[in-house]
């Protein structure tokens, strides 16, 4: 364990020198981008007879790693506790409806836009899905990834209340996600569908369990908080309810994501200005400053380097393409649209709805639910498919989201 984490820190951090001394592109996109070429170049060696040891290590690196449990047990709860510690909840508060039906009622009917939309369009390109594995490929590409989007928005330079939206929605809607995702999951596993009863019951034990249980956690931390003026407790403590907060939530079977949002905006406003020293709140700071940058770097470079375990072929690259196109209509019909033909429920600036649209990024949440599937040929497609779409996402997307804003939204 020591010596594979240690490979992929030392690795990340040389790709993240390279980034910043040669390419200058952001941390997250210039290091996945680094990781994804630097795999690409090993594939083309060792085709060449030259490094196939290194390929061979790599690949072995890779297998040792279990993605899909790295990040959502392990990961996640930091990321997104880190991403939700510095959101203005009064702010937030003021297009929390908007948030909402965004988060919630988006992602549902994205998941079935985009299974529905594959399921009539990838026949087209020879690729025949059962209907099942459509929507699970939905429910797992429809929720926005609050670590790439975060990271991101920060260079993009959309206006403030326009962020707050993207980021909020992207705060919350993975954990709707992942429910709708369990749920389908489960009617794949047992062969039955559950009723609309069943469905809402687990939506609200799920997501609702996690969202009164995280408001119970960011309480007692927060009375924890109070109680003392050290900030290497006051850290500890921080680190611990993510931690074992996220644990005992899983244990509870409940959203431990939405948990974890709800802990980070409790301790980001009512803890940071009310249980904190000065002192406090600058290390506190810069702890979950430092987490979230690391984590941010090793997750882009190990999705990076998952290219070497995926299989592709001519036309499974174009039916990526397809699923590409379908996922990028589904955000705009789910979303974009709604935020431009009603300016006055979401309150945000002409053009907002481009910016959500091309701004809706997935990452690795969405690989990690992939390798989650049950082994098989469909899940092998499904896995390659959702690749593709993340890495257009990131490399595509991001890149160009700042252009979006400043052609759409602020006329620069």
């Amino acid at each position: 364990m020591l010596e594979i984490a240690s490979a992929c820190l030392v690795l990340t951090a040389l790709l993240a020198y390279l980034n910043h001394r040669f390419i200058g592109l952001p941390i997250t996109i210039g290091v996945m981008m680094a990781a994804l070429l630097m795999s690409l170049a090993l594939v083309g060696l060792d085709a060449l007879g030259i490094g196939h040891d290194l390929r061979v290590y790599e690949e072995s690196l890779l297998r040792s790693i279990d993605f899909s449990n790295v990040l959502m047990q392990g990961m996640l709860s930091l990321l997104l506790f880190a991403g939700a510690l510095h959101v203005d909840l009064a702010e937030l508060r003021a297009y929390r409806w908007q948030v909402g039906m965004l988060a919630v009622l988006g992602t549902l009917l994205s998941t079935l836009a985009v299974g529905f939309g594959a399921w009539v369009a990838l026949p087209w390109v020879g690729l025949d899905l059962p209907l099942i594995y459509c929507l699970l490929f939905g429910a797992l590409i429809s929720p926005t990834d609050p670590i790439a989007v975060m990271g991101i928005l920060k260079t993009a330079g959309a206006p403030k209340n326009l962020e707050l939206v993207i980021a909020g929605e992207s705060l919350f809607n993975d954990g709707v996600g992942v429910v709708i995702f369990s749920l389908l999951l489960g009617m794949l596993v047992s062969g039955s569908s559950p009723t609309a009863a069943q469905g809402l019951t687990l939506l609200l034990r799920e997501a609702g369990g996690g969202i009164v249980f995280g408001l119970v956690l960011g309480y007692v931390t927060f009375r924890l908080l109070r109680s003392v003026d050290n900030y290497q407790v006051e850290v500890l403590l921080t680190l611990a309810a993510v931690t074992g907060g996220y644990a005992v939530a899983s244990r509870l079977h409940v959203s431990g994501p939405l948990a974890m949002v709800v802990v980070g905006l409790m301790i980001g406003n009512g803890g940071r200005a009310l249980a904190m020293s000065d002192t406090t709140r600058h290390y506190v700071d810069l702890f979950w400053e430092l987490i979230d940058e690391i984590l941010n770097a090793v997750l882009f470079v190990l999705m990076g380097m998952e290219v070497l375990l995926i299989s592709f072929s001519a036309s499974i690259f174009t039916a990526a393409a397809v699923a590409v196109v379908v996922t990028l209509l589904a955000r705009a019909l789910t979303v974009g649209l709604p935020v431009a033909a009603l300016p006055g429920v979401f309150k945000l600036p002409k053009g907002s709805g481009w910016v959500l649209t091309w701004g809706g990024l997935r990452g690795g949440i969405s690989v990690a639910l992939a390798l989650s599937l049950p082994a098989g040929p469909h899940r092998d497609t499904i896995l390659a498919l959702t690749y593709c779409v993340v890495v257009f996402s990131i490399l595509g997307q991001g890149l160009s989201i700042g252009q979006v804003v400043r052609r759409r939204v602020t006329g620069a």
